[in-house]
């Protein structure tokens, strides 16, 4: 079996990440969404740079890497991020869709749960890296919690609901298939924006206020 037979045989259509209004406009006019380690090397991004979690150290050998999810969004996370550390932001979130070929890139790491639970995370690179992330049971935290796969699970879903991807450097927006928004007045301001980069890729801008709450 190959990553591209586990894609289609568990339905997995989109990879996501979560960003803010000013790590969108940042993202269009690299055409790319880059690691946490190269985002301090563009001089475009000087005033606007927000890094969504602002303590790394605990996964600090994997700065080098974009940070996303199958199926779903890291709830947990995008809650801290949001209600915490940005709780006071002037802004509002998105969430990019990805092409689920990203999936079979060379490089590209997969965790069975939140990266930064270095004593847990079981971290692979192909098709048996992916199937880790599918498991029956996966253990989440330090305290050896574990998540179980359930029938209600599904198919197209980690066990692990923290599970991450890691991509390498830098991931194209050749493979962006649309931008989930909370309302319209947010997929106006990306939508506006698509203009000024005439060499982007213009896609649809989805109203799906759920992911946000």
């Amino acid at each position: 079996m190959t990553i591209s037979d586990m894609i289609e045989e568990r339905e997995i259509k989109e990879i996501l990440h979560f960003t803010t209004n000013k790590g969108i406009t940042g993202i269009l006019s690299l055409q790319s969404v880059l690691s946490c380690k190269l985002l301090p090397e563009e001089k475009y991004l000087e005033h606007i740079l927000k890094i969504n979690c602002p303590d790394r150290s605990r996964d600090i050998d994997w700065l080098d890497y974009v940070n996303l999810s199958i199926s779903s969004i890291n709830k947990r996370l995008f809650d801290i991020s949001k209600d915490k550390w940005h709780s006071h932001m002037d802004g509002w979130w998105c969430v990019l869709s990805l092409s689920p070929e990203i999936l079979t890139h060379s490089g590209v790491v997969f965790c069975t749960t939140n990266n930064a639970y270095n004593s847990v995370v079981k971290r692979g690179e192909g098709v048996a890296g992916l199937k880790e992330l599918f498991a029956d049971k996966v253990i989440e935290y330090e305290s050896r919690t574990l998540a179980t796969r359930r029938i209600s699970t599904p198919s197209n879903q980690p066990t692990s609901s923290q599970a991450e991807v890691l991509y390498p450097q830098k991931l194209s927006l050749e493979y962006l298939q649309c931008i989930y928004v909370k309302e319209s007045d947010d997929a106006s301001a990306i939508e506006s924006q698509f203009s000024l980069y005439p060499d982007g890729y213009v896609v649809e801008c989805i109203e799906k206020p759920e992911l946000f709450l």
